[in-house]
């Protein structure tokens, strides 16, 4: 193989990684997007986020969460998959030791409802 060839082949396969929609069928959590919205009104996401549908959550302190199923990665390090969201969501401080997302207990249940409604805005 050439190295132009190389080269094409390269650039083609970083461009696929760098997609910004996810997979549709990782967007399925198996969820309740309704318990989801309740649940991230509790543990109060929307005093750091800015969350579509939930009131007052227009903060500035972490990104915002709508349109999220449009991103590439969650905290920037995680390539965006259903899975990861939920991981992050339960256990923000084991993906990036130092974030200032805080560890809220959120179970693993609560995580499929949470990214539920998520990917439902």
């Amino acid at each position: 193989m050439s190295h132009r060839s190389l080269a094409i082949l390269l650039c083609g396969c970083l461009l696929a990684a760098c997609s910004k929609t996810p997979p549709k069928t990782e967007q399925t959590t198996g969820g309740d997007p309704r318990h989801g919205r309740e649940l991230l009104a509790r543990y109060g996401c929307g005093s750091c986020h800015q969350i579509k549908g939930i009131a007052h959550a227009d903060s500035h302190v972490g990104p915002p969460l709508d349109e999220i199923r449009s991103r590439g990665y969650i905290a920037g390090v995680m390539p965006h998959t259903a899975d990861n969201l939920m991981t992050w969501i339960q256990h923000p401080r084991q993906v990036v030791p130092n974030t200032a997302m805080p560890e809220l207990g959120v179970t693993r249940a609560e995580a499929r409802d949470m990214a539920a409604y998520l990917y439902s805005q």
